[in-house]
């Protein structure tokens, strides 16, 4: 089991909309928005790196940990939502965003459609415009969600996140996924797996409107938020950066989490003093 030594939060609880969160460190904030089936305490490397110099907020997203259930039949910009809502309740004006997985396509529709309130946005193993190949099988593994039930995919889950079998240096990194995969509830990861596998293309005539600093990092290989998707999303975005970690898949946040700080870190702090304005909006 991965051990972390978290710094003492400075706020821990639910907010007045339902969403669970906590806040560390001190400086510029950083919001990291998690993957569906996990929830905010996937993000403990980064919390423990990051609290050093900024001021980390991380939080359940609906139907995840904590947080209240989302829609029967939510969409992105449900999610987008419970993150202003976040920024507003901590009084923060603006923040950077760093999603991973779903997580990315939260981040991406906030910065879309909430700029003034995003310092960068970084999206961390995202999906993008999957071929129809990628687009059944995941369908797929959300009609099974619906028809079995969480716990009889989480096999499966991981071996697609870390490899089949896991290597021995994953070992630890998968027993935590699995548990959180295991107490995720089932309709909450439900409902959001539905939309995760029907909105890899949500973004896909917006991205060239972004003008909010952007970074698309993934795992080498990550055989469902691939290289070329990232490089795809990239492209598309004015002055964007590309990262692909070698070697790494899914998970690696957890899996490299030094690697991933090595690449965010400086991209965070290359737009510490920028100050979002309202025009980018228009």
């Amino acid at each position: 089991m991965l051990e972390y030594s978290l710094p003492p939060a400075r706020f821990q609880g639910t907010l007045p909309d339902g969403t669970a969160c906590a806040v560390y460190g001190q400086g510029q904030p950083v919001v990291f928005v998690h993957g569906v089936g996990m929830n905010q305490t996937v993000w403990a490397p980064q919390v423990m790196a990051f609290a050093r110099d900024h001021q980390v907020i991380v939080f359940d997203m609906l139907g995840h940990g904590r947080s209240v259930l989302p829609p029967e039949a939510p969409n992105l910009a449900d999610y987008a939502e419970q993150l202003l809502r976040l920024l507003d309740a901590l009084s923060l004006p603006a923040a950077h965003i760093v999603g991973h997985s779903m997580g990315a396509l939260v981040s991406l529709a906030f910065a879309l459609a909430h700029p003034e309130r995003c310092l960068s946005v970084s999206a961390l193993n995202a999906v993008f415009c999957r071929t129809p190949e990628q687009r059944a099988a995941v369908e797929a593994r959300a009609s099974t969600l619906a028809d079995i039930g969480s716990q009889a995919t989480i096999e499966a889950t991981l071996a697609r996140w870390f490899g089949h079998p896991v290597p021995a240096p994953f070992a630890a990194a998968a027993h935590l996924a699995r548990q959180l995969l295991a107490d995720v509830r089932p309709e909450g990861y439900a409902r959001t797996y539905r939309l995760f596998a029907t909105s890899d293309a949500a973004h896909a005539t917006e991205l060239a409107r972004l003008r909010v600093p952007a970074l698309f990092m993934t795992g080498e290989r990550d055989p469902n938020s691939t290289p070329a998707m990232s490089a795809a999303m990239a492209a598309l975005v004015p002055g964007a950066r590309l990262s692909v970690l070698t070697g790494e898949r899914h998970m690696m946040c957890l899996t490299a989490p030094a690697q991933v700080h090595a690449e965010l870190h400086p991209f965070l702090l290359a737009h510490a003093l920028r100050q979002p304005t309202t025009q980018e909006a228009a």
